[in-house]
């Protein structure tokens, strides 16, 4: 049960003082877009923030916003000044410099004292790691924004009506995925008589979340970006692993022979969709939410069909699906404001009110506009996603509706939608891809279900190392990749190994197992 006012401690509602607190905002166009279809709605005076005031008695506002680059910029400034506002949104590097000033304050007692029940337990869903990655020398720096790790789990998004068209079955290893990357590259799939397709979708961020080839490695046990346990038990960093090498090496092989765009390294993810949506790309590695990036394709081949497949490997048996950590925006609150505990109580609310027991889903939610954006604070069920293709699973399986909570019931709307063949369909049908009998989440839940899901095996505060040398070595590595796929010579990657060590990998790996180290010996405390 959510409580505004912790016992013993006078609220700003109480003693009607409104407490003013101060953020900082990110415009995007989809927040211009939001607000321009909720008259009477502004960023700084909205439904969240007129619930805020009126029901705790905090007073929301901005000192300033920006948009894009432009915010990034801004906000990086304010953090190196230390001009910052009352609560600020920080990355883990910023969140260790404001630390190191002594601009921000421990929130140890604050979100123990004050964190509802339904805060701690949604808060907890990812684990310890958000928390220990928002502790610095054992203090509580800032309230993590925990996202959903699961909802990060890569699948294979493919063009089953090309499939279909050229006699293929779904891939069950990795020499199948191969074998339709070549056939949708050389095949025809399109029938246009031309030779302008390709097998897969590739951008130059090689980590794109729907088009990046962390889930083709992850075929091949090579894990690049995570922390991985090693035989001595000790972690290791995935991406000097030699199973990277032979990911690299067939990636290059595709390359080579037209089953990647030649120019991938000069297109970001916006441009390689306008290649899948004009039906010139049939295979993709993405997250769930994929189905939304190649719905375009259906624009201009109302027949085109897509499914989500799962991750496959060499052999045959299950791969481990790489879970990168998620949580890498953390709320700091300054050391000068005499009311720190407002940032919790926004937690407090945001979270009661969408999934508590007083929640109105969608007035605050999902209205069916997504007017959970216009609060300062969002967080979320780490697994609600998740949990809401359960729920419509087990409804669909028995014939019980009756149960669905708001998450489910506000998807099953858009199910219907595609269900019924009408003008609407087309509204539905990334969503049945995702939570339809046939969609994505069933695929993750059986990841879950057969202990496929491999998590980053650091996710504690940014090290010394890290935070002079992260961006160089991630640099390193990334350029290394792109120049061994557009045709280096494949011992490029042990130059590039030999570099990592030298450059600060070996002094960040040691310091990576002395907090590995240190976590295990809690745990056996603990236990």
């Amino acid at each position: 049960m959510y409580r505004a006012k912790p016992e013993g401690v006078e609220s700003a509602a109480r003693s009607h003082r409104a407490v003013e607190i101060s953020f900082v905002g990110a415009e995007t166009d989809g927040l211009e877009e939001l607000l321009r279809q909720l008259p009477g709605e502004t960023l700084g005076d909205n439904r969240w923030t007129r619930i805020y005031e009126q029901e705790l008695g905090i007073k929301v506002k901005y000192d300033w916003t920006a948009k894009g680059d432009l915010y990034q910029k801004k906000l990086g400034v304010a953090v190196a000044s230390g001009n910052i506002p009352d609560v600020v949104k920080v990355n883990a590097q910023q969140l260790r410099l404001l630390t190191n000033k002594g601009l921000i304050q421990d929130l140890s007692q604050v979100y123990e004292r004050y964190a509802s029940p339904l805060t701690k337990d949604i808060l907890s869903q990812e684990g310890t790691g958000p928390f220990d990655a928002a502790t610095i020398d054992g203090r509580l720096m800032a309230i993590p924004e925990t996202n959903s790790s699961i909802d990060r789990a890569l699948l294979i998004w493919i063009r089953t009506d090309w499939l279909n068209r050229l006699g293929l079955q779904p891939p069950q290893t990795i020499d199948d995925v191969l074998a339709i990357s070549k056939a949708f590259t050389t095949g025809d799939p399109d029938r246009n008589g031309r030779p302008d397709t390709y097998g897969l979708a590739v951008t130059r961020n090689l980590w794109d979340p729907a088009m990046g080839v962390a889930g083709f490695m992850a075929g091949y046990g090579a894990f690049p970006n995570l922390w991985v346990t090693n035989s001595f038990g000790e972690l290791e960093y995935g991406g000097i692993q030699p199973e990277v090498k032979t990911a690299l090496q067939e990636l290059q092989n595709m390359y080579r022979s037209g089953q990647i765009d030649s120019e991938f390294g000069m297109k970001d993810s916006t441009k390689v969709g306008k290649q899948v949506a004009a039906g010139k790309i049939g295979m993709l590695y993405g997250e769930q939410w994929s189905s939304f990036a190649v719905q375009g394709s259906r624009g201009i081949d109302p027949s085109a069909e897509w499914q989500a497949f799962p991750l496959v490997s060499g052999s045959g048996e299950p791969p481990q699906v790489p879970l990168r950590f998620s949580t890498w925006q953390f709320y700091a609150v300054r050391k000068d404001v005499p009311h720190p505990e407002a940032v919790v109580q926004l937690f407090n609310l945001h979270l009661e009110k969408n999934w508590g027991a007083s929640a109105a889903y969608e007035s605050y939610y999902i209205s069916p506009l997504p007017v959970w954006q216009l609060s300062p604070v969002t967080p979320y069920p780490a697994r609600k996603n998740l949990e809401a293709f359960q729920q419509l699973d087990k409804a669909r399986r028995t014939g019980d509706f009756s149960f669905l909570k708001d998450e489910a019931r506000a998807i099953k709307k858009r199910l219907d939608a595609y269900a019924s063949g009408g003008p609407d369909k087309e509204s539905g049908w990334g969503w049945e891809k995702i939570y339809g009998p046939n969609g994505a989440y069933g695929i993750i839940d059986r990841y879950e279900q057969n202990h496929q899901l491999l998590p980053d095996g650091f996710n504690g505060a940014l090290t010394d190392t890290m935070m002079d040398r992260q961006s160089i070595l991630n640099e390193l590595q990334d350029e290394a990749f792109i120049r061994i796929i557009l045709g280096r010579p494949i011992d490029e990657f042990d130059r590039f190994v030999e570099e990592w060590h030298r450059l600060g990998g070996d002094r960040m790996t040691e310091e990576v197992n002395r907090w590995h180290a240190e976590k295990g010996r809690e745990r056996k405390e603990t236990d």
